[in-house]
Parts: C-alpha cells; sequence; structure tokens
C-alpha cells in the first residue's frame, strides 16, 4: 500500500476543514475552501486546498466509496517526496472512510469530484503520529498530498443509462439473444479514451445476453431501438474489475467505464423476412408467383438509414425471376404476391441476405437489409396476350382478320402508366395490314376479331413484344406493354400471294363477261372498267391498301400472256385455292 494507507482499497467521504491562524502575528486570506497562514502554530486538523474543480460535478466522494486517484507526496517542512503514484506508472485505488487510508486521508477524500485536484494537508495526530513508520516518515511529520482524482464507485453502484436521442418510431427494440451492431466511444470517468468503433470505421457486432461481452454492457445494451443514442456508464465489477484490459485497450484494474453507444443494427436468428405494404393499385387482378419474371425499382438502407444502392440511381430496373435462387433468398421470398404497381417495404435479416460475410465493400457482415421496392410489371414466360373488351359496337356485322387492311388508334404505355407511343402524336390513326408482319406479335393478336367502333385494352407480355433487349426506342427490356386500342376503319384483304378475289360465283363464261362489246378482245380499259364494277357490286375484292390502277393494271398484265396489250380467251387463267374453301382469282 502507498504511504498515506492502512489497507490497499480506498473510498470516498464528506470531508470537514478546520484550521487554526495566529491572527495576532499574520493576516490570512480565505480562497474558496483553503486558507493562508502566514505563521500557523501546529496544526490541529486537515487542511485542504481544492485548487482545480471539474466544470461538472456527477457524484461526489462518500464514505465506503472505492475510489482511484493519482497522489504526490511530501512533507510539509520542506517539500521532500517521500512517495508518488506517478513514479510507480499506477495508480492508487482504495475505499474510504472505513479505516483503510491514515485519518487525515479519509477525511480529506471526502466530497472529491473526478478530474478535481486537491492539496490535503496532514497533522501528524491524523497521519502517522510520533512513531513514523517504515522508516520513511519520521515522527510528528506534517504530510502534504497532491491529490488527482480519477474515479469513483460503490458496491451498491448499478449500470447508468442516459438516453441522449432516439428516433420518433421505433418498430423493435434490443433483447436478450438478439444480435446488435453498434458504434461507440468509449472513455475512462476522467474522459480519456480507450477505445472507439468510429476510429477503426466498422461496428462491434454481438449477441446480447450470452456473456460474449462485459456485463455491465450486456445489461446497458438492452432495450435500445434502432438510431438509439445511450451513455452507459458500468462500474468495475461489472466490467474488466481488478485485472482490468490492457491487451487491445488501456483500460486500468477497477476502472469505471463510460460507453457512448449508437445502435446500428439488430436482428434475432429467429427473423423471418417481413414486408409492410407502402401503396396498393385499386386494381390488382394477379399476384406474383414462383416462375414469374419482374421488373421493380428499389432503393436499399441498412437499419440506420443509411443507404447502399438504388436502381433509381442507374435509371434502370432490376429485372429477375421469381423463386428460382437468382437473388438473395430472402429478396425471393418476399417478391411473391405482389400486384404490379405495389410498393412495400421489405425487411431482410442477414440470415436471408448476405450473412456473417456480407458483400464485399458495399455490405457489411450481418447487416440487415431494407428495401422499398415499386413493382413496375410481371410476367410469365407461359403468358399469352390478354385481351379486354371495354366497349363493343351493338352492330358488329364484320371483324378484323389476317390480310385486312385496317386503320386503328392506341396509346402504347408501360404497366405503370409511362406513356411510349400514341398515334394520337400523327394527324391521321394508324395504317396496317393483318398477318403481313407490320406491327408486334402481340399487338398483331390484339388487333385480330376487332369490330369497327371497338376498343380494347391488350396486355401483351414481352416474349410478345420487343423482347428481353426492348429493341424498339424507348422501350425497356423485357419490359411488359399496354395498348389502348380502337379500330376506326376495316377493309377486307385478300391473301397473300392475290391481287383480287371473288366474293360470289365466277360468272361461266368468264372471258365473255370480261368482253363487254363482244369482240372476242379485252383491252386494259375494258379490262378495268370490269374489274371496277365487280367490286362496286360486292362480287370481288381487291386487295386494300394499295393504287387500284396499278393493281388492275398488274393483274391485266398477268393475263396478257404475248403481252400485245390484250386478252382473248385462250389467254384467260383461274386461280383455284379449294383448301381455303373460297374460289379466288388473280382477277
Amino acid at each position: 500500500p502507498a504511504i498515506g494507507s492502512r489497507g490497499s482499497v480506498l473510498s470516498s467521504a464528506v470531508f470537514a476543514l478546520r484550521f487554526q491562524m495566529d491572527i495576532t502575528k499574520c493576516f490570512g486570506l480565505l480562497l474558496f475552501v483553503f486558507a493562508v497562514d502566514c505563521n500557523p502554530g501546529p496544526l490541529a486538523d486537515i487542511v485542504v486546498d481544492r485548487y482545480e474543480l471539474p466544470k461538472v460535478c456527477a457524484r461526489e466522494v462518500q464514505t465506503e466509496d472505492f475510489i482511484r486517484y493519482h497522489f504526490n507526496g511530501t512533507f510539509y517542512e520542506d517539500g521532500k517526496r517521500f512517495d508518488s503514484s506517478h513514479e510507480r506508472g499506477k495508480a492508487f485505488v482504495s475505499q474510504v472512510g472505513l479505516g483503510k487510508l491514515i485519518t487525515g486521508m479519509d477525511r480529506g477524500l471526502q466530497g472529491m469530484c473526478v478530474n478535481e485536484r486537491r492539496r490535503i494537508t496532514v497533522p501528524p495526530h491524523l497521519a502517522y503520529g510520533s512513531v513514523g513508520t517504515g522508516g520513511l516518515i519520521p515522527p510528528d511529520a506534517t504530510l502534504v498530498y497532491d491529490i488527482l482524482l480519477l474515479d469513483i464507485w460503490n458496491p451498491e453502484d448499478k449500470v447508468q443509462i442516459r438516453t441522449i436521442s432516439k428516433p420518433e418510431i421505433c418498430r423493435r427494440t434490443t433483447a436478450v439473444s438478439d444480435f446488435i451492431r453498434y458504434h461507440y466511444n468509449g472513455t475512462l470517468l476522467t474522459g480519456e479514451a480507450f477505445d472507439s468503433s468510429h476510429s477503426r470505421n466498422t461496428t462491434y457486432d454481438t449477441y446480447l445476453g450470452q456473456g460474449d461481452i462485459i456485463e455491465g454492457m450486456d445489461e446497458g445494451l438492452q432495450g435500445m431501438c434502432v438510431g438509439e443514442r445511450r451513455i452507459i456508464i458500468v462500474p468495475p465489477f461489472l466490467a474488466y474489475g481488478e485485472t482490468g484490459h490492457g491487451k487491445s485497450t488501456n483500460i486500468p484494474p477497477q476502472a469505471t467505464l463510460v460507453f457512448e453507444v449508437l445502435l446500428v443494427d439488430v436482428f434475432n436468428p429467429k427473423d423471418d423476412v417481413t414486408a409492410e405494404v407502402r401503396e396498393m393499385p385499386k386494381n390488382c387482378t394477379r399476384r406474383t408467383v414462383t416462375g414469374d419474371y419482374i421488373r421493380y425499382h428499389y432503393n436499399g438502407t441498412f437499419q440506420d438509414g443509411t443507404f447502399f444502392d438504388s436502381s433509381y440511381q442507374r435509371n434502370r430496373t432490376y429485372n429477375t425471376y421469381i423463386g428460382m435462387g437468382y437473388v438473395i433468398h430472402g429478396m425471393d421470398k418476399a417478391l411473391q404476391g405482389l400486384c404490379i404497381g405495389e410498393k412495400r417495404r421489405i425487411t431482410i435479416p442477414p440470415h436471408m441476405a448476405y450473412g456473417e460475410k456480407g458483400a464485399g465493400n458495399l455490405i457489411p457482415g450481418s447487416a440487415v437489409l431494407i428495401f422499398d421496392v415499386h413493382v413496375i410489371d410481371f410476367h410469365n414466360p407461359k403468358d399469352s396476350v390478354d385481351i379486354r373488351v371495354t366497349h363493343k359496337p351493338q352492330e358488329c356485322n364484320m371483324t378484323s382478320e389476317a390480310d385486312d387492311l385496317i386503320h386503328y388508334r392506341y396509346n402504347c404505355s408501360l404497366m405503370d402508366g409511362t406513356l411510349l407511343y400514341s398515334s394520337d402524336q400523327f394527324d391521321s390513326p394508324s395504317v396496317t395490314t393483318l398477318g403481313a408482319s407490320k406491327v408486334i406479335l402481340g399487338l398483331e393478336e390484339g388487333l385480330k376479331g376487332m369490330c369497327v367502333g371497338e376498343r380494347r385494352e391488350v396486355v401483351v407480355p414481352p416474349h410478345w413484344g420487343h423482347g428481353e433487349e426492348g429493341v424498339a426506342v424507348g422501350v425497356p427490356g423485357s419490359a411488359v406493354l399496354l395498348f389502348e386500342l380502337e379500330l376506326v376503319q376495316l377493309q377486307k384483304g385478300v391473301p397473300e400471294g392475290f391481287m383480287f378475289v371473288w366474293l360470289g360465283e365466277i360468272p361461266n363464261p368468264l372471258f365473255n363477261a370480261l368482253d363487254l362489246n363482244g369482240d372476242k378482245e379485252v383491252p386494259l380499259q375494258e379490262f378495268s372498267e370490269f374489274i371496277k364494277l365487280q367490286v362496286k357490286e360486292g362480287k370481288g375484292r381487291l386487295r386494300p391498301g394499295v393504287d387500284i390502277g396499278g393493281v388492275v393494271k398488274d393483274i391485266f398484265d398477268n393475263q396478257d400472256q404475248n403481252k400485245d396489250g390484250k386478252i382473248v380467251e385462250d389467254e384467260l387463267k383461274i386461280k383455284d385455292d379449294e383448301s381455303e374453301q373460297v374460289r379466288r382469282d388473280e382477277l
């Protein structure tokens, strides 16, 4: 034990200050709680000079407290040093007020604050008296102790918790068996730093209540919310006790520890994926299932709100199959049962995400991931074109089919409502011949069987549209397209390879019907008049969408085998396709 002790343990108590002064021989100056005596007589009691006080004193030394302090001990008469904890390189620890120190020290340490410096002058009768000790302290020696208090605790102390800040919303608090990730700054009561997770730029990760950390921290970290900041004060017997911890940190024996903690993450090994619906579309006719292909946008954050990834920043959706192992297990599970247009917040524990190892520099180990997901569209590779009639006229005598020339209006959008193309951008409706591969297969399918005036909504999966690459300008890869269609005009067509078809019985004999003036010759003008008459009377049909004069000239030239500008009976030929069950002629 150090000189000044009667044992090896220390504590704190309230002190009393008394001194004598010969006012007839000198003058005295009283400053705060100490006295200056120009020519004092023998001291009747200790003299305490509190020459340096901390701005804040959360606690004062009381009887039975343990304290840890540094000191220099000198003789009052000549200032010669007789002992020093500084020279030993180790602070002194003892209990106050129970006779383990000399009486003068037991009294002089009372009421002291951590980081306070005081000078205690102890007269002989309150020190080692007329005997002295060990050859170091002579008889009747007045002693002066210069004290710096480093720590106070009591065997009755408990872990102290002070909340600095707490998030407004706290869905979950930490409990025994949870795994947590937190940042901390660790200091002694004096404010001296001994460790910090911030300086290592990595969280401290541990299970709660399983003895993996000191007992006081195990207790102090319970009941916290993610984003909460706390001060946790741990007494020595709930920390590193008499041995301290000097391997990676410089924690002295019997040190009270102060931790400023920020909780970053919490989960339990029993946790499952959770999903919170943020926005649901009014109409949801179908939900995602295993095997579907989905396109969605997302923002990815950790539980403390720290951002780590976003599809929006790349201006490109994330596209994947569901339930087939192409994404982390938790996301594979969470993406099932969603509607197009739905927004969800998905929380995935690390054992269903990237586990203890994390993912490179992006995802730390044991991180809970939160995804705010917006479903743009989804489809199944087995999907066909989905057609819904929104309006149909009362009279519908004729419907569109292959080879017909149609005029139609359309809006083409993504499933989230983003407009891609519209016929309203042009002066007239769009025109196409069905079956001529002029439009994507899904639109072709959606335009079949329509009446003039009919309106439809047609959903086209990408394998019926622009595929995985999205070959059309402005159409994303693997995009499901929504067409709003209206059939404006319909001209019945003729099969590919034909320019004219008969709609009824062919005149017999045909050449006589062609030879309007009966001269056994049919020139181009006479041939043209005949064909136009058949079309007018509804007996025949020319290929729509082409120049009539040109079509008639082509038919005539095909029959005029010797190219002499007229057709005779021997040159006339008729095509007959019985498989179509309609008699067709090149005429």
